[in-house]
């Protein structure tokens, strides 16, 4: 997706999906298009939408992926949003991104395919691959000195704080999944409820 395309779903969806797009919605923070400074009429289906294409931007992920997710959520106990939302925060991709390895989650998912980390010592290039509790992830040995993974190293991607459920030692290029993540912890904008709303029609 080019970086034009991605300020222009940010600022329809509400929320910065990159760098770049969170500089520009300081700037013009309403919707894209013509009418993007005047009223909307407001639906429960609308507003359940676009917090389903939140969610989905925010991981990146097809609408198949996400319906996928939510079918596993819906089996687990507990409340389904929340499954959901703890589900995809569990995908390597997002781990990739929390832990600081990345600066967005397209950068994340590039690194991931390209083959560039180990899930405990193996190699994993699938972005959907689901990490479990005490993983280990580590950038491979010979990607270690290419310059975005020196720029992780000193920390140019890490955010404030680094989520609870990660343990992550930017220096070695390393970082641990120490469980999986309550809602209240997952750095996501979304009312997840409007999701599963969605989907149970």
């Amino acid at each position: 997706m080019q970086a034009k395309a991605k300020v222009k779903l940010s600022r329809s969806l509400g929320i910065a999906l990159t760098p770049k797009a969170a500089k520009y919605m300081e700037r013009r923070p309403y919707p894209p298009g013509q009418h993007g400074r005047g009223r909307k009429k407001e639906s429960d289906y609308k507003n359940q939408l676009v917090e389903k294409q939140r969610l989905r931007a925010q991981y990146n992920i097809s609408e198949r992926q996400l319906r996928n997710a939510y079918a596993e959520a819906v089996r687990r106990s507990g409340k389904t949003g929340e499954n959901l939302v703890s589900l995809l925060e569990s995908r390597l991709d997002a781990f990739v991104l929390r832990a600081g390895f990345a600066r967005t989650i397209y950068q994340a998912r590039q690194f991931v395919n390209h083959g560039h980390f180990t899930v405990n010592g193996r190699k994993v290039d699938i972005a959907s691959y689901r990490l479990k509790t005490g993983d280990f992830v580590q950038v491979r040995k010979k990607s270690r000195e290419t310059t975005p993974f020196q720029l992780a190293a000193a920390g140019a991607w890490a955010g404030e704080t680094t989520p609870a459920y990660i343990e992550s030692h930017l220096e070695g290029l390393i970082a641990r999944f120490l469980s999986v993540p309550e809602r209240k912890q997952i750095p996501v904008i979304c009312d997840e409820q409007l999701v599963v709303e969605y989907y149970s029609k």
